[in-house]
């Protein structure tokens, strides 16, 4: 199962805009794609209010991951930039 596993790292954390953004991706992957705090949270990446409620900041660990399909890497890669983007 293809997995990311990063530190967050953009400057406000986890807020409407990038969480937005988070499943308009997720989404337009076709396949569920989860999010997993590291508390042992997991949330499915198709819900808006279920990753705010997550409450993520800057420096928190989380790990996404998602079946394996020819998309699969690339749809983590741009995930991973929205949660910690490359300055």
């Amino acid at each position: 199962m293809p997995v990311r596993r990063l530190i967050v790292s953009a400057h406000n954390g986890v807020h409407a805009r990038p969480v937005a953004e988070l499943v308009r991706l997720a989404q337009s992957h076709g396949e569920t794609v989860t999010l997993r705090t590291s508390d042992g949270t997991t949330v499915d990446l198709s819900s808006v209010l279920a990753v705010m409620d997550l409450g993520i900041a800057s420096g928190d660990a989380v790990v996404l991951e998602t079946a394996p399909s020819a998309t699969a890497e690339a749809i983590l890669d741009q995930l991973a930039e929205v949660l910690a983007p490359r300055e």
